[in-house]
């Protein structure tokens, strides 16, 4: 049985190399939350609250996350005893919604089972991959000419699949004039719902592009609009903001609302609830793949993890950490090299928090023990 005994948390700010653009805002730095939890008999894992700073992609904030993991997390993570990290998950259950904050608990959790229990962490979720395919995700950039630019770089590092964001105003030349560059470069689209119904018609342009999918053209709840659109498109659409829980994804497949599901650890309220979607997802013959939300290297360690898993089928966003930081939190950055990153087998993360540069970057923290 386990005990949690100490919980640290540390908001952590770093900057990243190229300023990511969406159809929302700019972002030019980041601040994470890093969870440190140790049990009772001394094993420490880490986990990572990726959260956006403003309420753009979700409901929830790097302030919002900070004040339900520092005054109702942290008593539930203390005052649970489990012997699978699953049934943490389950004590937290009783907050409501906060799924990025309670990711990083229960994130924390699993990198303290499995370095306990002599396990990787992508032996101890059941991943049968010894490396995780990684594709690329691009920002809005203030040019087409400065899109293809960044595309040719991603591409000559080996990334074996380019995610291109997507606005109105910001869709088919940009979406032509990269597929016209890269014929044989796997692409996909991405709007984080910045579409209404009422657009549609430029998603049966897009459908003329040879995409690997579209992803999540409409707002997180209108499932029926999706599914309407998909049932007019050859290329599959892809789920993400609609999907934050399991019952979310249950709903969507019953109304064919899409053919391919991103799963995101922080999203979905941390790796218990990813692997669960990933079981229904895979068992209704749905290719899944590993979401980013510019994970620190904390964060990015557990989306390789649970890129090992059989149903993750099509290439994650697992890019290196040189993709986005010149200096990650963790002693060895995360390495990708010819379009795949090796998935660790040594005990817990596999990749050890650099304490002293953590230290140097936070920019608050809670202890308590």
């Amino acid at each position: 049985m386990t005990r949690i005994e100490r919980v640290s948390l540390r908001r952590v700010r770093l900057p990243l190399v190229h300023q990511f653009q969406t159809s929302s805002h700019a972002k030019r730095f980041l601040e994470h939350i890093l969870v440190r939890c140790e049990s009772a008999d001394g094993v420490v894992g880490w986990g990572e609250i990726a959260s956006p700073s403003g309420p753009f992609y979700s409901a929830e904030t790097a302030d919002s996350c900070w004040a339900m993991a520092r005054d109702f997390l942290i008593p539930i993570a203390r005052g649970a005893a489990w012997e699978q990290p699953a049934e943490l998950a389950g004590a937290m259950a009783k907050v409501r919604g906060n799924h990025f904050a309670r990711a990083g608990f229960d994130m924390a959790a699993w990198s303290l089972h499995s370095a306990a229990s002599g396990l990787s962490l992508a032996a101890a979720l059941g991943g049968t991959r010894s490396r995780a395919e990684a594709g690329v995700s691009l920002g809005i950039e203030p040019t087409v000419d400065a899109l293809l630019e960044q595309v040719a770089a991603r591409v000559a590092e080996g990334y074996r699949r380019v995610k291109l964001k997507i606005a109105p105003g910001w869709d088919a030349e940009p979406v032509r004039a990269v597929r016209a560059a890269f014929p044989d470069v796997p692409v996909h689209v991405d709007a984080n719902g910045a579409y209404r119904p009422s657009d549609a018609a430029i998603f049966t342009e897009l459908d003329e592009q040879g995409l690997l999918m579209i992803e999540q053209p409409f707002a997180p709840r209108a499932l029926v609009a999706h599914a309407e659109l998909q049932s007019r498109l050859r290329t599959p659409i892809c789920l993400d903001e609609s999907v934050e829980d399991v019952e979310d994804l249950v709903t969507a497949l019953r109304l064919g609302a899409g053919r391919v599901l991103n799963i995101k650890v922080s999203r979905m309220g941390g790796l218990t609830h990813a692997v669960r979607a990933h079981d229904v997802a895979r068992a209704a013959g749905v290719p899944v793949w590993c979401g980013g939300m510019h994970e620190f290297g904390i964060g990015r360690a557990a989306n390789v993890a649970v890129s090992s898993l059989p149903g993750f089928t099509l290439p994650s966003d697992v890019s290196g950490s040189d993709k986005y930081y010149a200096r990650d939190v963790t002693t060895r950055p995360i390495v990708c090299a010819d379009g795949w990153v090796d998935v660790p087998s040594s005990p817990g993360l596999g990749w050890e928090p650099d304490l002293e540069f953590i230290e140097s970057r936070t920019v608050d923290r809670v202890d308590v023990s």
